[in-house]
C-alpha cells in the first residue's frame, strides 16, 4: 500500500499567487504556516527573484535577500520582507518591487522549526545557528566561515540530498549540492552551465549530521546561508533521470503527485527549469521560470513537456527541447507534494 510520512504536505510546504496592489505593509495570507525559506517571483515581466529567511538581518526596515540568479551579494534596504507571519509573509510600506499594481506573483514557501534558531556545534568550531523541521526534512542554516573547519551542522537528523549554499557579503552565487552529482562537484544557481568539478568544494559526501564545505566555499570569514533537504515519504523527491531524447519521455517515479519541480541538466548547459501546479494546474504543466535568469513565466510547452501524475512525473519533450535533450544525459531533480498522497483506490493513504 502507499504510504506517507506526512498527512498534510501543504503543512510544510505551500505555493500562493497573488496580485499586486501597492498597498501599505501588505500581509500576504493563506500559506498556512510562518515561512522558514520563502522564495518570491514576478511573473508577468522581467524582476529579480526574493529568497529570505527568518534568520537574515533586518536592513531598513525588510530582511536581506538573495537573489538565485545573481552572483551578487546580498540585497537589502529598498523593498521586500518586513515580517514572517504565522499564516504567510508582510511586505515593507514602501515595496514596490514585488507587491507593484497591476503585476502578477508567485511565493514558494517552506516551513522550518517555527521557534527560535538554536546553536550547532556538531560541525566544528564553526558559529552554527539552526531551524531545522526534521518531519519534513528541511533546515536552514546560517554560519560564520573562516575557521577553517570543513563540516557544518545541520539539524536534519538524517542525511541531506540537497544544499543550497549562498555567501551573504561577497559576488558569489548559490552552489548547489545535489547527491546524484556527488562530492567535489555542484551545480551553480546563477547559471545554465553543467556540473562544475571543483576540488574541495562539498569535499565529501553528508552525513546525518554534517554536510562538508571546504576552502573553495565556506572558508572565507563570512556569513553564509545555506537550504537542506532531506526526500520524505510521499511528500518530497531527489533524484535522477535520464533523458531518452523522444516524445515519448521518461516517467519518473517520486511516490507522490508533484506540486512542485526543479530540475537541471547535468551534463549540458541548458536552464534551470521550475514548473508548478498553481500556475499550470493542468497537464501538460508548461509554464516554467528559470532561477537562473529575472525573466518573467516562459508559456513554453514545447519545451518543457511535463505532465504531472500521481505517482510521479512524465517527461514528454524530445530531441530539440530542454529536459529531454540527448539520450543518456542526466537530469537532477527536486519535487515536493501539496497534496496528500492518495492510494489508487482514492483513499488517503496511511501515515507511518
Amino acid at each position: 500500500m502507499a504510504y506517507t510520512t506526512i498527512d498534510k504536505p501543504e503543512d510544510h510546504f505551500n505555493t500562493i499567487l497573488y496580485s499586486g496592489n501597492s498597498g501599505t505593509s501588505r500581509a500576504l495570507t493563506g500559506v498556512g504556516f510562518k515561512p522558514g525559506f520563502l522564495w518570491i517571483k514576478r511573473r508577468n515581466a522581467s524582476e529579480r527573484h526574493l529568497l529570505t529567511n527568518p534568520q537574515y538581518p533586518v536592513d531598513n526596515g525588510a530582511y536581506k535577500w538573495d537573489d538565485s540568479g545573481d552572483a551578487a551579494a546580498a540585497f537589502g534596504g529598498g523593498a521586500g520582507v518586513a515580517s514572517f507571519d504565522s499564516d504567510g509573509f508582510t511586505f515593507k510600506a514602501s515595496d514596490a518591487t514585488w507587491n507593484a499594481s497591476n503585476n502578477t506573483y508567485v511565493a514558494w514557501s517552506w516551513k522550518d522549526s517555527g521557534s527560535s534558531p538554536a546553536s550547532n556545534t556538531e560541525g566544528g568550531t564553526r558559529y552554527v545557528t539552526v531551524s531545522a523541521n526534521t518531519d519534513a526534512g528541511f533546515s536552514h542554516v546560517r554560519l560564520l566561515g573562516g575557521l577553517n573547519d570543513t563540516s557544518t551542522g545541520h539539524g536534519l537528523g538524517v542525511t541531506p540530498d540537497v544544499v543550497l549554499l549562498k555567501r551573504e557579503n561577497a559576488s558569489v552565487g548559490f552552489r548547489v549540492f545535489h547527491k546524484d552529482v556527488g562530492e567535489d562537484k555542484y551545480l551553480a544557481l546563477d547559471t545554465p552551465t553543467a556540473v562544475v568539478s571543483e576540488a574541495d568544494s562539498f569535499s565529501t559526501l553528508p552525513t546525518s549530521t554534517v554536510f562538508t564545505g571546504g576552502v573553495n566555499l565556506i572558508n572565507a570569514t563570512d556569513w553564509f546561508n545555506c537550504y537542506c533537504f532531506a526526500s520524505k515519504q510521499g511528500y518530497s523527491k531527489f533524484g535522477k533521470y535520464l533523458a531518452n531524447a523522444n516524445v515519448d519521455g521518461p516517467m519518473v517515479y517520486t511516490g507522490f503527485k508533484p506540486a512542485w519541480l526543479l530540475r537541471k541538466a547535468t551534463t549540458r548547459a541548458e536552464p534551470w527549469m521550475l514548473i508548478d501546479n498553481r500556475r499550470n494546474p493542468s497537464n501538460p504543466v508548461g509554464t516554467y521560470l528559470d532561477p537562473s535568469i529575472p525573466a518573467g513565466d516562459a508559456a513554453g510547452v514545447a519545451d518543457v513537456g511535463v505532465d504531472f501524475l500521481a505517482n510521479g512525473f512524465k517527461v514528454k519533450t524530445g530531441t530539440t527541447s530542454y529536459g529531454n535533450h540527448t539520450s543518456g544525459n542526466v537530469y537532477i531533480y527536486m519535487a515536493f507534494a501539496e497534496e496528500p498522497l492518495v492510494t489508487s483506490t482514492g483513499v488517503p493513504a496511511t501515515a507511518r
